[in-house]
Formats: C-alpha cells, sequence, structure tokens
C-alpha cells in the first residue's frame, strides 16, 4: 500500500497519514468505515486515537477480537480487520464520490487479501458503498440506523451494519455487541462460503 499516496490532489495537504488497512490478515470480520477520524488520521491507524476509536476498540475487546486496551494506539487484533473507503482525511468535510472512487482499489484489495465472512459498514456512506457492490439491495433504501444491528444477506459476505461511532449510544453499542455475540458468532456464520465449524 502506498504510504505517500498522491491521487486526490485535494487530500495530499491536509492529511496527516494516509491510513491504510491494519489488522488479522485471516480475519473473518471486516470493519468499513467511511473516512479516517482525527485519531486515526494522527496515528495511522483506522479507529484509533480518539472518542470514536476508544467505542470500536471496547467493541472489538468485548467480541474478543482485540488483547488491547480502548486507547491503544496499535491494538492487537485477532479475527478483525480495520478499513475505510477513503484513505485520507480533509478536516472540514467528508469524501467526495470522486475521492471514494480513487480509493476503490484500496478497499477492493483489502477484500481480496482478506476475504472475510462479515463486512461490517461503520456509518451510512460506508453502508450505502458496500451494499451496492455486495447485496442486491437497493443501496439507496438503506438506512444505519434502522439496519444497525442486523444481518443483511450479500453476495459471498453478510453485512452487519453499524451507526456512525460518533452517533452510537451506549445502548445501540450494547445492541451490536449483543447482535454479534448471539445472532453471528453464536452460528455457523460460514455457511456463506461454504465452510463449516464454528468460531473457536
Amino acid at each position: 500500500m502506498d504510504t505517500d499516496c498522491r491521487n486526490c490532489p485535494n487530500l495530499c495537504d491536509v492529511r496527516t497519514n494516509v491510513v491504510h488497512g491494519y489488522g488479522d490478515v485471516a480475519a473473518d470480520f471486516m470493519f468499513v468505515g467511511g473516512r479516517p477520524g482525527p485519531g486515526a488520521d494522527r496515528t495511522g491507524v483506522p479507529f484509533t486515537g480518539d472518542g470514536a476509536g476508544r467505542r470500536l476498540q471496547r467493541i472489538l475487546g468485548e467480541l474478543g477480537f482485540s488483547n488491547s486496551p480502548p486507547d491503544a494506539a496499535e491494538p492487537e487484533l485477532d479475527g478483525a480487520y480495520l478499513t475505510y473507503l477513503t484513505r485520507c482525511r480533509h478536516p472540514d468535510r467528508g469524501p467526495t464520490s470522486e475521492e471514494v472512487g480513487t480509493c476503490d482499489p484500496y478497499l477492493t484489495a483489502d477484500l481480496r487479501m482478506i476475504n472475510p465472512e462479515i463486512i461490517v459498514p461503520v456509518g451510512e456512506l460506508a453502508l450505502r458503498e458496500v451494499a451496492v457492490e455486495h447485496t442486491t439491495r437497493d443501496a439507496e433504501s438503506l438506512d444505519v440506523e434502522a439496519c444497525h444491528a442486523t444481518t443483511i444477506r450479500g453476495r459471498g459476505f453478510e453485512l452487519v451494519p453499524m451507526r456512525a461511532l460518533d452517533d452510537q449510544t451506549d445502548a445501540q453499542t450494547e445492541a451490536f455487541v449483543e447482535h454479534v455475540a448471539e445472532s453471528v458468532l453464536g452460528r455457523d456464520y460460514r455457511q456463506t462460503k461454504g465452510r463449516s465449524g464454528a468460531r473457536d
């Protein structure tokens, strides 16, 4: 992955880091956000360094995917991989459609390398972009608040959408953890690719 990518001229001078994917390369779960948060822009590691990152890291810890404290700059992950639609952060706005498209080869490379069973789109933008490619659902009809902590059947994957971390209440976080623990990890989710056996 290019650590000094220059493909988006309007981002090169305002970002701190190009934030590529991070985590367990044999993961069954891939968490996909829309763009790096301010903490990730600073640390260079997805979903770290700020309040939103700490919330996700707590979720990962509760689900057994992280062996590190929520404020770790380089968490030790087992079974989870973290990435974004776009790899650079503009401090004053979200990513444009062109920037999402420019970064798509990086996300595609992540998906091919990791080959996850479950994709967790984090936030509305991630849900709609992932749904376009990996489900038969009309992406415009998907609302992340309504889909939060549910499972959507995809093409070769299952999606478990999550509301944006900055917008989540503690009750919504708890609902997500419960859904994954009981309804996803509690069954043989690997059947989507014909594998057998539950998660250890």
